[in-house]
């Protein structure tokens, strides 16, 4: 049996202590459904809302993604694009952030349940 690394089960949206189970019921690209969670882990039965209102902190963690989109814009519009007008830079923010929002919204969570779950990794629970 591999041992899965922490980063490969946050990557592919795992459960932390099996890395096996689904942390969310669909894909990220079921655009209607993104937002789903399963409230335990289908493999190990981890509840994965560790208290109430847990994944309120997770929005610290989908804060800096939208800074690092903002960043990234400002700095390719302004090095490769000369410099364009302040609405091309606010379009640009707008539109990739509602691109990226599935994205942002399952990674802050999926990030933040891994770093502060308070879950540890068992080897033994794992079915592959």
């Amino acid at each position: 049996m591999v041992k899965k690394t922490r980063s490969s089960a946050v990557f592919n949206g795992r459960c932390p202590r099996c890395r096996d189970g689904n942390i969310f019921k669909t894909s990220v690209f079921t655009f209607n459904n993104f937002t789903k969670m399963n409230p335990r882990c289908p493999n190990c039965n981890l509840d994965y809302e560790v208290e109430p209102g847990f994944f309120y902190g997770a929005l610290y963690i989908s804060y800096i993604f939208s800074v690092g989109i903002f960043a990234a814009v400002t700095i390719i519009l302004f090095v490769f694009f000369d410099d364009p007008e302040s609405k091309v830079y606010i379009t640009t923010v707008i539109v990739l952030s509602i691109i990226f929002y599935p994205f942002n919204y399952r990674f802050s969570r999926i990030i933040y349940l891994h770093l502060f779950g308070r879950v540890k990794y068992d080897d033994s629970l794992r079915t592959s």
